[in-house]
């Protein structure tokens, strides 16, 4: 059998580095972002009613709307495409990757709610959560699955057997995987010292 070291698995792990340093760095922006202590004169209270920002919001006009549900929309949407490519499988169920993500995504958006119980000037609020993990959603789901289909095509042309790159390791074009590499090894049984 010949193995050969493949370049694509290189590229898995460089494609896998820049995600994560991209994913690590975006958390550090909206963790400067979301839990900096303001300095105003008055704080709105906490908003724990679904909907009622948004509402709130919407009744502003529509550039107010726009610039505020846009905000919250986009503020952990890099999210939805940043973990999928830390993650770097291109083989994975479109809607178990949409799940992991949302739910990864829901959970950072908890956290920074409630760390901002902590911070002076920054207040809780729920819609926040929700339209911090819709964009996270919708843009997981514009981008993940368009690219991981290309990246599959793309493979499939010049790289040959996706399920060993992630290893590192692939076979050369048209070998087989060996069937058995011999018989393993047993140990005998040792009896109960008294």
């Amino acid at each position: 059998m010949h193995v050969r070291h493949s370049s694509d698995g290189q590229a898995v792990i460089r494609f896998r580095a820049a995600g994560v340093v991209l994913l690590l760095a975006h958390l550090l922006f909206v963790g400067w972002l979301t839990l900096r202590p303001l300095d105003v004169p008055w704080v709105t209270a906490a908003n724990f009613q679904p909907f009622a920002g948004i509402r709130a919001d919407l009744a502003l006009g529509p550039a107010e709307a726009v610039r505020r549900i846009g905000a919250g929309l986009l503020l952990l949407a890099p999210l939805g495409i940043l973990m999928p490519m830390a993650g770097g499988r291109l083989l994975v169920s479109p809607w178990a990757s949409l799940a992991r993500t949302v739910a990864a995504g829901a959970l950072i958006s908890m956290a920074i709610e409630l760390a901002q119980t902590g911070v002076p000037g920054q207040v809780v609020d729920v819609d926040s959560l929700l339209l911090n993990t819709s964009g996270v959603a919708l843009a997981h789901l514009l981008v993940v699955p368009l690219s991981r289909s290309r990246l599959r095509r793309g493979n499939r042309a010049g790289a040959g057997d996706l399920s060993r790159i992630g290893n590192g390791v692939r076979l050369a074009r048209g070998e087989a995987y060996p069937a058995s590499q011999g018989s393993t090894p047993t140990i005998t049984r040792v009896g109960i010292a008294p």
